[in-house]
């Protein structure tokens, strides 16, 4: 996908929040729903929420400009496009890939990143003020931004080159535009384990990508275990990496069969070291995913939380 300069990212941003700007992103599956009622957008909601192609004159100059300048403007026949998505959470606006996030870079924002921020927003005040965090898989970087006052310093790393540049505009818009952050300094590391980050952590923060996806798409892949694999192997990474008295808090999907959450057993397992709290957060999400052949033992996936103190 196009990858913006975080500067002029921040100026799209910044345009749409002076215009009152609100979007709150649903599940692939409404989406799909929703914009089927229509196929032509009427406002900025239909263009940079819904995704949906636009006349020139649906749109200011300013924001096509802005558009145009930084390389996310598409033509679609004798109507336009945008390739980002901007979505928001409470006061914050976020940027990310516009629908359908079918390519293999797509950068993801949807009702888990508001679970997640929930689910930091509700924890990490519970625990002293952190040194170092990482925010591993950051994606755009929703985790880092709400986790910056709980830190002196942010890394945030992902393997997927768009999420960190979208997720550097995402937060260069939260500090200019809100003021919020406490970090004293942040870097952004293309990476896929924690070897990228030097020095000691006593924090890290994770939502991994939990489905077992065909497609392999890096946001939401999980591999084996009905997609818990990725998310396990995360898990074995801070358990090594956390200094005594480290924190790890985690938020993802287990896949439940016959009643069993098989994750949940792995992960106290891995984490054996750790005084731990663990908790399922919404029972039942992405329903759509048990008609696959793949799925078919499995009763249901929850969303579950998880927060380990290293002894």
């Amino acid at each position: 996908m196009t990858l913006p300069h975080p500067l002029a990212a921040h100026g799209l941003l910044n345009a749409l929040e002076a215009r009152g700007y609100h979007f709150i992103t649903p599940t692939p599956a409404t989406h799909a729903r929703v914009i089927a009622r229509r196929t032509e957008a009427r406002d900025l909601r239909d263009v940079f929420g819904w995704s949906l192609p636009f006349k020139p004159d649906t749109v200011e100059p300013e924001l096509i400009g802005l558009l145009r300048g930084i390389g996310a403007l598409e033509e679609r026949g004798a109507l336009l496009g945008s390739n980002v998505r901007v979505s928001s959470l409470g006061a914050h606006l976020f940027l990310h890939s516009a629908y359908p996030t079918t390519a293999h870079d797509s950068v993801f924002f949807g009702p888990d990143s508001y679970r997640f921020a929930s689910f930091l927003e509700a924890e990490l005040p519970k625990l002293p003020r952190r040194k170092s965090l990482v925010d591993f898989g950051a994606g755009t970087g929703v985790g880092a931004i709400v986790a910056a006052r709980f830190a002196e310093d942010i890394a945030l790393i992902d393997v997927n080159a768009a999420a960190l540049r979208l997720a550097r505009a995402n937060a260069l818009h939260a500090e200019i535009s809100f003021r919020i952050f406490g970090a004293q300094s942040w870097r952004f590391l293309r990476a896929d384990t924690l070897a990228a980050v030097d020095g000691e952590i006593d924090c890290i923060i994770a939502n991994p990508p939990y489905i077992a996806d065909p497609a392999h798409r890096a946001y939401r892949d999980g591999g084996a275990m009905h997609g818990g694999e990725l998310t396990l192997a995360w898990a074995r990474e801070a358990a090594e990496r956390l200094t005594s008295g480290g924190a790890f808090l985690l938020y993802t999907g287990s896949a439940i069969v016959a009643g069993d959450d098989r994750l949940q057993a792995a992960l106290l397992e891995t984490l054996a070291g750790f005084d731990i709290t663990y908790r399922e957060i919404d029972p039942d999400v992405f329903g759509e995913e048990l008609d696959r052949e793949d799925y078919a033992d499995v009763e249901r996936i929850a969303v579950v939380g998880l927060v380990a103190v290293k002894r």
